[in-house]
């Protein structure tokens, strides 16, 4: 489903926006920059970081050091199809596909990790 553009993300989910804080961190798999679907989800906040992990085509690995850490402030630079989706609050899930292909939803596992 493609979000309308007059519509930010949370309007279009129905919910309330949680901006990252400035200076918090998020997680990026930096090895899989370039593949497709491009994946989110949050977590809650935690020891500066603001819970979001992004990756990039169909696998999430559970090596400890898949993600690497990435202020928010440069999500906008390096990683600008992704800045709208950041304001979902904790339990999210995005994936985009770079095709016009978006989906957002809650994962309340993601609230007990």
């Amino acid at each position: 489903m493609k979000i309308r553009k007059e519509q930010t993300v949370c309007e279009w989910v129905g919910v309330n926006p949680s901006e990252p804080l400035a200076g918090t961190k998020l997680g990026i798999a930096l090895s899989t920059l370039g593949k497709e679907p491009i994946n989110g989800l949050r977590h809650k906040e935690e020891n500066g970081t603001n819970g979001w992990y992004i990756w990039y085509g169909e696998e999430q690995s559970d090596d400890p050091d898949f993600f690497s850490p990435l202020h928010v402030e440069h999500v906008s630079k390096y990683l600008p199809q992704i800045h709208e989706y950041l304001s979902l609050p904790a339990g999210y899930r995005f994936l985009i596909d770079g095709n016009n292909y978006e989906d957002v939803w809650f994962d309340g596992e993601l609230l007990n990790a």
